[in-house]
């Protein structure tokens, strides 16, 4: 334990001044007995009656990791609750990070209405108590208000679907969810999994499995050359999110010479769809600052080629990047299983040998 306060006190003093990329603050490190908070910042339906079984699923995970876990005041209110108070959910969070107890953030599970957090939140608070923050899809809109305060979170595992993946939490997702969390040393390159499903999520059925079918690794779409960038991104509601005073959440100066990292929700992420977000990124001028693209799973059985056939129609023919590297078919977002990527680290795609990894730690 007294070497724990030791190095925390060490860590503290660094972490007031460590802005190793584009001013990002890292947060401290997770040890084994600290305590991570639930928090239900979009949907609500962690605390119904038929989904309750999950919540406590994830929640032994993290505790055979070695972590505590307490879910914030809020969380488990249901999804009529929260729904109805934005304000409920945004007090968490601020909560949560507030709390000195606790180390890491968790979110539940995403859903569709982050964005009306946004009047409510302080960035002060989380410059003041930078902590792990971590979860996927609608999550986004809290990782993009972290990014704005200055501070590095994670698209990454919410609780439910995927650390409480019916069956066991898979060995991948808990590799790096630990390696990113635990380990302050350097993240590395990031291989696919030898597994993964496109099997939908199922948060009732205590029997549910997903199916697993072999993993053909990443998939060259187009583009030459190794770049280094940092790391930014998240789904196609990128381009319809707004601050409370109406701006665009997104900037220019987010996609100066980033990777930026694209998933979405497969039902409806259509090939349509990708050819309208990539071509949105150039009518806004963003395409042309982007140093490399990397593209999650579609979680689809006929491949990503058809995917890949708009993108080059946008990306090369339309906006004339045809150097411009993007690969595909990685291990991240509305697929099982996952790694995590840091907002604002600093990463190396290297598109003639489909490799891809990040040169920087998350955590301090």
């Amino acid at each position: 334990m007294a070497t724990r306060v030791l190095i925390a006190e060490k860590h503290r003093a660094v972490i007031k001044q460590l802005k190793r990329y584009r001013n990002m603050i890292k947060p401290e490190r997770l040890y084994s007995g600290d305590t991570v908070a639930i928090i239900s910042p979009s949907w609500g339906c962690a605390g119904t009656s038929r989904v309750l079984w999950k919540y406590h699923l994830g929640c032994q995970r993290l505790i055979e990791s070695g972590l505590n876990v307490v879910a914030s005041p809020n969380a488990l209110r249901g999804t009529a609750y929260l729904k109805d108070n934005p304000q409920a959910r945004a007090d968490d969070l601020m909560w949560a990070f507030e709390n000195r107890e606790i180390k890491a953030i968790i979110s539940a599970i995403g859903g569709n209405d982050a964005s009306t957090l946004l009047p409510y939140l302080s960035a002060k608070t989380v410059t003041d108590n930078p902590k792990i923050f971590c979860g996927y899809s609608d999550v986004m809109v809290l990782h993009l208000f972290c990014y704005r305060a200055g501070l590095m979170t994670f698209y990454g595992d919410n609780l439910l679907p995927t650390v409480a993946e019916p069956g066991a939490w898979h060995p991948y997702s808990r590799y790096w969810f630990e390696k990113v969390f635990f380990d302050s040393s350097a993240i590395g390159e990031i291989k696919a999994s030898e597994e993964w499903s496109f099997s939908s999520d199922n948060l009732t059925d205590r029997s549910y499995k997903k199916t697993y079918v072999h993993n053909n690794g990443y998939l060259y779409v187009q583009g030459k050359g190794r770049v280094k960038g940092k790391l930014f991104g998240g789904h196609g509601d990128l381009r319809t999110i707004r601050n409370p005073d109406g701006s665009d959440i997104v900037r220019k100066e987010d996609m100066d010479g980033s990777i930026l990292f694209f998933e979405d929700i497969p039902e409806f992420c259509t090939g349509d769809y990708m050819a309208d977000f990539f071509d949105w990124l150039g009518e806004k001028g963003y395409l042309q600052l982007l140093n490399g693209v990397i593209i999650g799973k579609m979680r689809m059985q006929n491949g990503f080629e058809p995917y890949a056939e708009k993108i080059r129609s946008i990306v090369t023919d339309k906006y004339h990047c045809a150097d411009l590297p993007v690969m595909a078919d990685l291990n991240f977002g509305h697929s099982s299983p996952v790694f995590i990527l840091p907002y604002g680290a600093e990463a190396e795609l290297d598109i003639d040998s489909l490799r891809f990894r990040i040169t920087e730690s998350g955590v301090v």
